[in-house]
């Protein structure tokens, strides 16, 4: 873990991004504690720095500040996993339908690769690969859309849900569920036909709203 302390010396800014994406990757587990001065030491960052990072965390609802025990990460339940995935839903079908507008041949060749990468992951077994490149390949249909305030909205939606998304991921034949998915919306972006992009992005997150709620219902009786 303490191999993704930055060299750097982080400004406030630069301490929000470290401590978030050690969240987003799960080196973080929900409630756990988050104490002020091993962050400092991990991210090479001041008290202060790291004092207001935490701040801006929590009103991003990454983190939960409880009296007199600190801050900690906040748990999400199913129940708001599942809301969240309802905001993707429509967020995420407008970033499709506009980067089915502005895609250029280059980024076309991109999420053509992308597709490729993706069905040679499934094909191999390589899960932890294919979760990686399902949130590249979201990440750039967010980046291709110039939609930036759609694209800062659901990086913090990603953020909170992350340990869903994870369980999520790690489900036996959940991939080869979502590739199809995921070349259909590839394949509307890249036909330059927006409504079927957003259409195409909607079933997606349609799946996983319901993926989600199957997998809690397997797991429930084992989490309090």
């Amino acid at each position: 873990m303490t191999e993704s302390a930055p060299d750097r010396q982080p400004g406030e800014r630069s301490a929000v991004a470290a401590i978030r994406d050690a969240i987003v990757r799960g080196e973080f587990v929900p409630n756990q504690r988050l104490v002020e001065a091993d962050l400092s030491d991990r991210f090479g960052a001041s008290r202060a720095t790291v004092r207001a990072a935490l701040i801006e965390l929590t009103n991003e609802g990454l983190i939960e500040r409880v009296q007199n025990r600190g801050a900690r990460v906040r748990a999400v339940s199913l129940e708001e996993a599942v809301e969240i995935s309802e905001v993707r839903m429509m967020l995420e079908s407008l970033c499709a339908a506009k980067a089915a507008e502005r895609v250029s041949d280059a980024e076309v060749g991109e999420l053509r690769e992308l597709g490729e990468r993706m069905q040679a992951a499934v094909a191999g077994g390589d899960v932890v690969g294919y979760s990686g490149l399902n949130q590249r390949l979201h990440r750039r249909i967010r980046e291709i859309s110039g939609q930036r305030t759609a694209a800062q909205v659901l990086e913090r939606l990603r953020g909170q849900s992350v340990r869903h998304q994870f369980r999520l991921a790690m489900r036996p034949g959940r991939p080869q569920v979502s590739l199809p998915e995921h070349l259909a919306i590839i394949d509307a972006i890249c036909a330059h036909r927006p409504e079927q992009a957003a259409e195409a992005a909607r079933a997606h997150l349609g799946s996983v709203i319901e993926a989600l709620k199957a997998a809690d219902a397997e797991v429930s009786p084992l989490h309090s």
